[in-house]
């Protein structure tokens, strides 16, 4: 038997009113999940047409032209070699005119070519990194004066360019960087073999370059690593040392409140803002060397330690109490509690907050344009201290470089730093499944 107040509790609920108020709700939840399911499908067809465009652009960056020429190392260019010393006569080689065995080469290919403007033009489709090959090869084996020998040099950007489809050959002479000629030398080049398609290695094996097909990440890549390398070592001692205090001896007192305030309002600062600190503080009232991965990494520490700070108190809160009353209970001291039983079971809470920090300040810029790190840095830094870039200012530098060929530069870069940015949250992840105690 159903008492009255259940009958008029059923047809309230059964009544035409609520039904209708019912589908309402229905509907309105069938709009919100559509709603929901179309801004995740934006979203990933963004994400997709991102990743695409990146691709489309940036492998062929790890792809390169080569230029095959019949170099002859002419005796006469390297006649003040005789009768010097080895020390001298080493200097005397690194010295020698190599781009006239190139414009030999060359022009050995194109003999009718007689005009002077026209013969600079040939010799443009030849890439000034070839001097440099020459030079090496020639310092390595002096066997080679005298002889003439088929060698592979790199081609000049446009060369690349125009075999990977970048220039458009059906365009107005004049809206194009190569002349009708300078295709018919190439297009002559290719149907004699003399051009190839190789892996790139200096991509990833030199530093910047003025000449797109020289130009190399390794420079940035080093300076990444040197930056990183002082951020990692100014941040976590310290901020582990202070999520420790704050979270088992500091007091509850309105002076430790302030500095959790504080500490949450750092972590949610412009990353440019930290940029402006250290041109004040480490630049210049400190005098330190401008441009270097020393000053760069102690900028990003300063934006990293919130985050690992937060972090750090997150994975010490994670610690049941039990096990500090348990080691007290034993006789431990609070710092034998904390080093012995809570450190080492927060550690893998902490690394992996300190990781995920670690790749926000892998992929910072701002910060570092206002300490000088967007200087021109051809050489690969050797140390803290010497001028260096990081790879997102490269990619910056690239992005505002006037020469078509670096848009292939800058893609092939985000690349390489989407894949270490990649890398180093997956790992994240994997120490956080890995390492992670279920209480």
């Amino acid at each position: 038997m159903t008492s009255p107040e259940e009958s008029r509790a059923g047809s309230r609920w059964s009544s035409p009113r609520m039904r209708q108020q019912l589908r309402r709700r229905h509907r309105a939840e069938r709009r919100f999940r559509r709603a929901s399911a179309t801004a995740i499908a934006l979203a990933m067809a963004g994400l997709a047409t991102l990743l695409t465009s990146i691709l489309w652009n940036g492998l062929g960056s790890f792809r390169t032209t080569e230029l095959r020429l019949p170099i002859h190392f002419d005796p006469a260019v390297f006649a003040e070699l005789r009768d010097l010393p080895p020390a001298e006569a080493e200097r005397a080689l690194a010295r020698a005119d190599y781009g006239a065995l190139v414009r030999d080469a060359i022009r050995g290919i194109f003999p009718d070519v007689e005009d002077r403007r026209a013969r600079r033009a040939l010799q443009g489709l030849v890439s000034s990194g070839a001097r440099s090959e020459l030079r090496d090869a020639v310092r390595a084996d002096r066997g080679l004066i005298g002889r003439t020998v088929e060698w592979w040099v790199p081609a000049a950007a446009d060369v690349d360019l125009l075999r990977k489809g970048g220039v458009d050959r059906s365009a107005p002479e004049a809206d194009r960087r190569l002349s009708d000629r300078e295709i018919a030398w190439i297009d002559a080049l290719e149907a004699e073999g003399r051009l190839r398609a190789v892996f790139a290695r200096g991509f990833l094996r030199s530093g910047d370059s003025r000449e797109p097909e020289l130009a190399g990440i390794w420079g940035a890549v080093v300076g990444s690593f040197w930056t990183l390398l002082v951020t990692l070592a100014i941040a976590f001692p310290l901020g582990v040392s202070a999520a420790i205090y704050l979270e088992e001896f500091a007091p509850r007192n309105r002076a430790t409140d302030l500095i959790e305030v504080n500490i949450n309002n750092l972590a949610a600062v412009p990353s440019i803002v930290f940029g402006l600190l250290g041109l004040a503080v480490f630049l210049n009232f400190f005098h330190l060397p401008r441009s270097a991965p020393l000053v760069g990494g102690m900028t990003l520490a300063l934006m990293t330690l919130p985050t690992i700070i937060i972090t750090g108190r997150v994975a010490i809160q994670a610690v049941p109490p039990s096990i500090r009353e348990a080691a007290r209970g034993l006789g431990a001291s609070p710092m034998q509690v904390v080093g012995h039983h809570v450190l080492p079971l927060a550690l893998p809470g902490i690394l992996t907050g300190t990781i995920i920090g670690m790749a926000r300040a892998l992929g910072e810029t701002a910060p570092l344009l206002m300490i000088g790190m967007v200087a021109f840095i051809a050489d690969v830094p050797r140390g803290v201290t010497d001028a260096a870039t990081t790879l997102p200012v490269q990619i910056f530098l690239w992005a505002d470089s006037p020469e078509r060929a670096f848009v292939e530069k800058t893609s092939g870069a985000i690349l390489v730093l989407l894949g270490f940015l990649i890398s180093m949250n997956a790992t994240a992840i994997w120490m956080r499944r890995r390492f992670e105690t279920r209480w």
